[in-house]
């Protein structure tokens, strides 16, 4: 899966694909229908399958005091869209230069002299251009007009509400991590390098992994059932705090993960870490026996959960395409 600038003109070997065109954040189950489509459709014509997504998200750029929101990085995004079967993603940078582009220049420019795009697929609410000029309308139109196809995607239900990004994180919000796994069919997951910290945990007995929440989403506060994987592939069940840490100063925002009968070295490697279940919020203690009596107590509920864990499975009497 190669990962190319939006701006360049792609390589000769993935010019005249069709293209899954949208932000793509959280790659959920109405982003994995609008990209299923476009790599149907490019396997049944015989051409590559690209994702196009943007970066930084477009509210950052004209919003940029909105706090953190993001569910993926462009790292999981990329291989994600693999997973999904695209040969490669195209990543438009999302800057006032950008923003300026009309739709109709967007299209001639970007999608055909640069991609040269056999077909467009995107959700029906899809907006673009300057001042979100174009919609899939002027989209079809000017396929029309320049001898493209088309596909839109209506929107996937679950539970009878569409599944949208804001649903997910309004989930993560308050602890839901299984709603959120549905709608997104997998875990949400934090990936970060782990840093050095206090090393407070290992001199109570429960060494864990400092990561930094960088530009992620702020879930809810609080203690989590998690499950790890490390760059080699291995899978690591844990507890893991979320959240400031109130027991200490200076209060800092970390995801700091504790995994159950692991004694290697972590520090510098890039951990990914899924919120499995939520145990409860964080607490302040009177000291620090009483929360180490908390923590073990945590550690049994979280192995308790993870070991009745199965992976989000798409239920087909409650999830279904719109329209």
């Amino acid at each position: 899966m190669e990962r190319l600038d939006g701006g360049a003109k792609v390589p000769e070997h993935l010019h005249g694909g069709i293209v899954a065109l949208g932000n793509f954040d959280g790659f959920h189950l109405g982003h994995q229908a609008v990209v299923g489509r476009a790599v149907e459709r490019a396997r049944a014509e015989g051409r590559p399958a690209l994702v196009a997504t943007f970066d930084p998200h477009p509210v950052r750029h004209f919003r940029p005091d909105t706090p953190p929101f993001r569910l993926t990085t462009l790292d999981q995004r990329q291989r994600l869209f693999a997973e999904a079967g695209a040969d490669a993603m195209l990543v438009f940078h999302f800057d006032g230069e950008l923003a300026s582009v009309t739709a109709e220049d967007f299209v001639t420019d970007r999608l055909l002299a640069r991609i040269g795009a056999a077909g467009v697929v995107t959700g029906e609410d899809f907006t673009f251009g300057k001042g979100r000029g174009g919609d899939t309308g002027v989209l079809r139109a000017m396929g029309e007009e320049h001898g493209f196809s088309v596909d839109t995607v209506a929107p996937v239900l679950n539970d009878g509400l569409a599944v949208s990004s804001s649903r997910i994180r309004e989930a993560l919000q308050v602890g839901d991590c299984e709603t959120a796994a549905r709608l997104l069919t997998r875990p949400f997951a934090i990936e970060a390098i782990v840093e050095h910290g206090d090393k407070r945990g290992r001199a109570i007995g429960y060494p864990t992994a400092n990561m930094s929440l960088g530009k992620y989403l702020r879930p809810a506060f609080g203690i989590y059932a998690v499950r790890g994987r490390l760059p080699n592939g291995r899978s690591l069940d844990g507890a893991a705090s979320l959240g400031i840490r109130p027991m200490f100063d200076p209060p800092k925002e970390l995801l700091e993960p504790y995994f159950f009968d692991f004694s290697g070295n972590l520090y510098g490697q890039r951990v990914e870490v899924e919120l499995i279940s939520y145990l409860r919020p964080e607490a302040k203690f009177h000291d620090m026996d009483a929360l180490i009596r908390q923590m073990d107590a945590d550690c049994i509920e979280a192995r308790r959960r993870l070991s009745l864990y199965s992976s989000p499975r798409t239920d087909p009497g409650s999830t279904n395409t719109g329209g």
